[in-house]
């Protein structure tokens, strides 16, 4: 996959690879333990969660800021996609995530 990331106000063209075979089997492994009721939160791009901003049981509104994920050095908050009560929290402040691994379910 290509990005194209902004820093320091220059534009850069980034190519991520996608994940071995081994790194696979640790995603779906992770995603099987989603609850199928509910708007998945996914990582939109591979990091370590620097912080979690919310427990199951939450109320949370579109656009709040449910986890802080560092990427390439950059914070990235990761915001909720719909209003909704947290359902699941599937990682904690440390893990290391990949591209669309599901961080939590909001139903």
């Amino acid at each position: 996959m290509k990005y194209i990331v902004n820093v320091n106000g220059n534009r850069y063209e980034v190519e991520v690879e996608a994940a071995g075979e081994e790194k696979a089997v640790e995603v779906s492994s992770s995603a099987a333990s989603v609850n199928a009721d509910g708007q998945k939160v996914t990582s939109p791009m591979p990091g370590t969660i620097l912080s979690v901003n919310v427990i199951e049981g939450d109320t949370v509104k579109a656009g709040e800021v449910l986890f802080i994920l560092e990427a390439m050095k950059m914070e990235n908050e990761i915001v909720a996609p719909c209003d909704g009560k947290v359902s699941q929290v599937l990682v904690t402040k440390g893990s290391t995530v990949e591209t669309d691994s599901a961080l939590a379910v909001i139903s």
